[in-house]
């Protein structure tokens, strides 16, 4: 148990190989949350109606692309290198991210609980808490401006003390990529390939840093939801959100699709590997066969040039399947 009181950040620092925006995983938190049998199966409670998706499409043309960061920028161990050829037939993707009313529909069909309420906790950004002091539970050590919240859950993205009564349209959170998983088979929808994902959030735009180009985030009016200010400990909210922001903010790039960069981390299909572009095929590459975390893109609504550029296109991140946090979400493609 810390101290919650103890200042986020003080004498650690966001630099280095792990990304200070970048979700702890679950194991991160041991110890921090009520214990819960991890087998414990987070399955519906009652027979589902057939699911209803009523998030926009996309509709992306099958073409090829070179995957992997063209700016220079990627960062060590996260695999954005090499660049490498991918061919991909045409798909369907959501223009957003899943929102809390879309997730609240797939819950009053199935009865459905997520991981984060089957454990009982999940990790909150440490300005973003709004909890009782005795549902504080830790932080890890290699990144403590995160905490483990008890009660902490999609309904309650900052413990017990918050609600979504005016996050509708608000990216859900809280969600593993289990969770991810269980609302695109009632949805009839899937998780996008690392590979769909980046040749969609570039936006027809090849070789580009950003879905819109390759000027900064912050040129001529903000692009995306990311940090302001001295990391962890002040937001200026330059951009006009401490947190998550709606999900039709901004500029939607080329292909039409809202934030994929910014906002919310997004999970893919695949297992990550930092060595799987050397060995990458080059039609619709669906990432290793085997792993123990998933890939996570997009960056969020912590990330800042100056010690997490992961908001770029081409960079990666990623978790454990069962691990949810205040800043990761998902958006689905259509099922074959």
């Amino acid at each position: 148990m810390v101290d919650p009181d103890a200042e986020p950040g003080a004498g650690a620092s966001p630099a280095g190989s792990a990304c200070a925006c970048a979700p702890p995983g679950r194991d991160h938190l041991a110890g921090t949350g009520p214990a819960a049998d991890p087998r414990e199966p987070s399955a519906p409670g009652r027979a589902a109606r057939p699911g209803h998706h009523p998030v926009e499409q996309a509709l992306i043309p099958g073409g090829r692309f070179l995957m992997g960061d063209s700016s220079g920028d990627h960062n060590p161990g996260d695999g954005e290198v090499p660049r490498h050829e991918v061919v991909l037939d045409g798909f369907s993707i959501d223009t957003t991210p899943v929102t809390n009313a879309d997730f609240a529909r797939f819950v009053e069909s199935t009865g459905y609980r997520t991981e984060a309420e089957v454990f009982e906790f999940s990790a909150v950004f440490h300005l973003a808490v709004a909890a009782e002091r005795g549902d504080i539970l830790g932080r890890p050590p290699e990144a403590p401006w995160w905490y483990g919240v008890r009660s902490a859950d999609w309904r309650h993205p900052g413990g017990t003390r918050s609600s979504i009564d005016d996050l509708s349209d608000h990216p859900v959170v809280h969600v593993s990529w289990n969770d991810a998983v269980a609302y695109c088979a009632w949805a009839g929808r899937r998780l996008p390939t690392e590979a769909e994902w980046e040749y969609a959030a570039r936006g027809g735009l090849d070789a580009k840093k950003y879905p819109w180009g390759d000027a900064e985030v912050d040129a001529g009016g903000w692009r995306a939801n990311i940090w302001q200010g001295d990391f962890p400990r002040t937001n200026t909210q330059a951009d006009g959100y401490l947190t998550t922001a709606p999900v039709r903010t901004f500029s939607p790039n080329g292909y039409g699709l809202w934030q994929p960069v910014g906002n919310v981390w997004e999970w893919c299909a695949d297992w990550f590997d930092p060595n799987s572009y050397r060995t990458s095929e080059r039609d619709g590459p669906a990432g290793p066969p085997t792993g123990e975390a998933r890939v996570l893109r997009g960056g969020s609504y912590l990330c800042h040039i100056s010690y997490c550029n992961r908001y770029r296109n081409s960079a990666r991140s990623q978790n454990t399947p069962d691990s949810s946090v205040g800043n990761t979400g998902f958006r689905t493609v259509g099922a074959p």
